[in-house]
């Protein structure tokens, strides 16, 4: 039955057509002469960059060589018993057709997993499986077809004078240095050494965000989907987190319910392994929960970058980080665009960032690329004498929404056990050291050495 509403919405409804053709495939269908249908429009398409006519089609049919008598005119009955029904919601048709393409394509993956143990499938070995099986997870559409610069012009002159939504910060600083928070369709990268506290500002975020009233999607590669949770238990109950195990479970629910009570928003924590998951699974993932929990999120945490997978470099290609990185990057950021939402990820400091007490995008880990690809960039420094002040320091590398001149280096309180920020006197900022200005009547050769290194970064673009 869908199926033959699929093909007769692929030969009469052009805008269903153009919304899911690109993600079908001629396995998909499941009659040897149905198949044969799909692969005959897809070769016309191929071709001729528009759908055929029925004339074109019937004709085209009767050309395959791959075809006996019989099951052209089976192909040749369907068509002529295809009716649109136009009653149809449109929304919800291609829903379904996502959902089909979801659930065929992940029965042949599972079918071929089978012939490949048996020793059937001579193509691969055994070590396709997981590869096989992580892409067909990974289907799904992705309708949106641009904007029509003539045709939107209204709505591109409303985005002109609209006043731009964002997300806030509860520090305060945080608040001043980005213009008020973190806009829609942004990535903002967190760079620091193991340890320095990128999750836990991430976490942090995220219960600041649900305090708001905020739906929030928390992915994580690293952390556990209860670790991430113990960590916001904690910030959001004001607990230490080591002292979470040792709670009454009579008390630990009455401050779960207090933090429901306080919010409408909710927290969705999703678990994948190590450099399995990439765009294509979060973006099925935000499909499932708007279908299944009406659930859209106003913000999203990645944790973390470098340990994530792209949809574009598989395999061997892999093996060069760069690539990799700066690919993910791009496909995460892609994500915020499409979804028009925040992403808040993190990446490591390469080996020149551990050695030095404060970082620049030099140091960035592996790639140098995803410094282009971000909205912003800020570095997490800490030290002895900041851990035994309950200080954070963060450094400005990048950010397109304010002057890096402004609060280059600031510091926020942090309480690691507790897993919290918190805003500081003003007065802390005076102790804070900025770089200094860069003197351009400076003969010396430092002095030439950091017009040099200024001159770089901005060639380069890393400062826009």
């Amino acid at each position: 039955m869908l199926e033959n509403t699929i093909l007769a919405n692929l030969l009469y409804n052009a805008d269903y057509f153009g919304k899911v053709f690109p993600y079908l495939k001629e396995e998909y269908f499941e009659e040897y002469h149905v198949k044969k249908l799909f692969a005959t429009l897809d070769e016309y398409v191929a071709a001729y960059k528009e759908a055929p006519s029925m004339e074109a089609l019937f004709i085209s049919l009767e050309k395959r060589r791959d075809m006996n008598e019989e099951q052209f005119a089976q192909a040749k009955d369907i068509v002529n018993e295809l009716e649109l029904d136009e009653g149809t919601n449109q929304e919800w048709l291609v829903a379904e057709t996502e959902k089909f393409c979801q659930d065929r394509d992940l029965f042949n993956a599972v079918r071929r997993a089978i012939l490949i143990l048996d020793g059937e499938d001579k193509e691969y070995d055994k070590g396709a499986i997981p590869q096989l099986l992580q892409d067909s997870l990974g289907v799904s559409f992705d309708t949106n077809i641009g904007h029509d610069f003539l045709e939107d012009a209204d709505a591109r002159f409303e985005y002109y004078t609209r006043v731009e939504e964002r997300l806030p910060f509860d520090i305060e600083i945080l608040n001043k240095i980005t213009q008020g928070g973190l806009p829609r369709k942004s990535l903002t990268l967190l760079l620091a050494t193991t340890g320095a506290g990128k999750s836990l500002v991430k976490c942090h975020m995220a219960a600041a965000a649900l305090t708001q009233g905020k739906n929030v999607l928390y992915v994580t590669a690293e952390l556990s989907e209860e670790e991430v949770g113990r960590r916001i238990d904690a910030n959001m109950m004001t607990t230490n987190v080591n002292d979470l195990k040792k709670m009454d479970q009579a008390v630990y629910q009455k401050r779960i319910k207090r933090i429901k009570d306080k919010t409408l928003g909710k927290l969705i924590i999703k678990e994948y392994p190590t450099t399995t998951a990439n765009a294509a699974h979060i973006r099925h993932l935000l499909n499932e929960l708007r279908l299944k929990k009406g659930f859209v999120p106003d913000i999203i945490f990645i944790d973390y970058l470098n340990i994530m997978a792209s949809t574009r470099i598989k395999g061997a290609a892999a093996a060069n980080s760069y690539t990799l990185v700066k690919s993910i990057a791009e496909e995460m950021r892609g994500l915020a665009m499409e979804f028009n939402v925040p992403i808040v990820s993190s990446s490591q400091l390469n080996r020149g960032g551990y050695e030095n007490a404060d970082v620049d995008l030099t140091n960035t880990s592996e790639s140098m690329g995803i410094t282009h690809t971000a909205d912003a960039i800020f570095a997490l420094i800490t030290s002895e004498e900041l851990e035994q002040l309950g200080q954070l320091m963060i450094k400005q590398l990048k950010n397109r929404w304010g002057d890096l001149s402004y609060y280059r280096r600031f510091v926020v309180g942090i309480n690691r056990a507790q897993m919290k920020l918190h805003d500081l006197e003003e007065g802390a900022q005076g102790n804070v050291q900025n770089e200094p200005t860069i003197d351009p009547n400076d003969d010396s050769a430092f002095g030439a050495h950091k017009r040099n290194r200024k001159r770089i970064e901005v060639g380069d673009g890393v400062l826009s």
